[in-house]
């Protein structure tokens, strides 16, 4: 075998969204892209804030010495300072620079989070329909992914179901909000409850338990509909974020890692995520994007152009005959399939042109995913192929 079996195992049964994604280049040549309708990846279409631009140029006009050299791992001072400002805000703690560190992304925050915290053996908890790469990261570091299903009717934590789940050998949950692939946001008493149930286990089985809150489209948020913050709820949590959505930012791979002030053993922690930033190969999140985000942390794209696209689908989905959870946040609508086999149904929309991801790729079999984070003009355009889809799906 040219490479390892459990690499290779991993290839074969990875991710959906990339699969569908590269059937899409596919149609793309032979039916022309403007009569593909790609609903894949979460890949945002529109361009970064007006002042992304502007802070970008001024720094290229009166470049500072040394800005392409190594700092600190956790990257630097001023950048972490402007994070933990904004999470001080958010959270009504005392947060500060020492509690934050710059990443490669969301991806690369939760790699150092896992590897920081994790024994080999132990188990980390994730909830259905989860982020399909969240089994891989937790595998990396010689975790066990145990994954509990939410409300199957609102995508809402089902508190009793994960403690039912927490054993002497958790040491750890993941959660997302706003969530992809749902789209649904966690309210402060649900967090509240989850806080105080983790500290009632803790308790019991002497031992931390950590939730990790994965951030990354915790600005994009409808309806008035405010994320709340999960430090004042869970005192062993940190979150985990990237800019790739909020900033449109995807391909520059910038986020941080923030931990509770209020977590047991917090320096140590952040003295182990530091270590393990470093051993990782990450080194240290990219230089010239940590003195753009430092001025950056209270911008963010056009949440109103996401809330029309999401009402115009969900609008005529709906009206078509598909059911759905109403998404709150981040750029996901996850409707029931009209098959029992979501695969089978989401083939069937390939007839039509249109590409989406079966919910069995986030563990969550009878749904399929849309990322609506695309032109307006081809989520009009693709309005009639929906139609014929319902209509041969047997909808109304």
């Amino acid at each position: 075998m040219a490479i390892a079996a459990k690499i290779q195992a991993c290839i074969e049964g990875s991710s959906w969204i990339r699969k569908m994604f590269e059937e899409g280049g596919r149609l793309r040549e032979i039916h022309g892209a403007e009569n593909v309708f790609d609903f894949t990846l979460g890949n945002p279409n529109v361009e970064p804030p007006r002042k992304f631009d502007e802070e970008l140029l001024a720094i290229a006009r009166t470049v500072p010495p040394g800005i392409h050299r190594y700092m600190n791992n956790a990257g630097y001072d001023d950048c972490r300072a402007a994070v933990a400002e904004l999470l001080a805000e958010k959270s009504g703690l005392d947060v500060t620079g020492a509690q934050i560190m710059m990443t490669c992304g969301a991806a690369g925050a939760l790699n150092v989070a896992l590897k920081t915290m994790l024994n080999p053996g132990e188990e980390v908890i994730i909830l259905s329909p989860y982020f399909v790469e969240y089994k891989f990261y937790i595998d990396n570091h010689g975790g066990v992914p145990v994954v509990v299903p939410t409300n199957p009717d609102t995508f809402q934590l089902d508190i009793p179901a994960i403690e039912k789940a927490i054993t002497p050998r958790t040491r750890g949950l993941i959660i997302c909000s706003p969530n992809n692939p749902t789209g649904v946001v966690y309210p402060a008493e649900s967090l509240r409850d989850l806080g105080l149930m983790i500290q009632r286990k803790e308790r019991e089985l002497e031992k931390q338990i950590y939730v990790i809150s994965d951030e990354p489209y915790a600005r994009i948020a409808y309806d008035g509909i405010t994320v709340p913050n999960i430090f004042p709820h869970v005192e062993n949590s940190l979150i985990v974020t990237s800019h790739s959505k909020d900033l449109a930012l995807p391909g520059e791979r910038i986020g941080y890692l923030a931990v509770n002030p209020r977590m047991t053993h917090v320096e140590l922690f952040m003295e182990g995520a530091i270590f393990c930033n470093r051993t990782l190969g990450f080194v240290n999140a990219p230089a010239l994007m940590q003195r753009l985000v430092a001025r950056l942390q209270r911008e963010s794209v056009d949440i109103a152009a996401y809330q029309e696209k999401r009402d115009i689908l969900y609008h005529y989905l709906t009206e078509m005959g598909f059911s759905m959870v109403r998404p709150d946040g981040a750029f996901y609508l996850f409707p029931k399939s009209p098959f029992s086999d979501d695969v089978e149904f989401v083939r069937m929309a390939q007839k039509h042109q249109i590409l989406l991801v079966p919910g069995a790729g986030f563990g969550a079999p009878g749904y399929f995913r849309i990322a609506y984070c695309v032109d307006k003009a081809m989520i009009e355009r693709s309005l009639p192929a929906w139609r014929a889809v319902a209509r041969e799906a047997g909808l109304k």
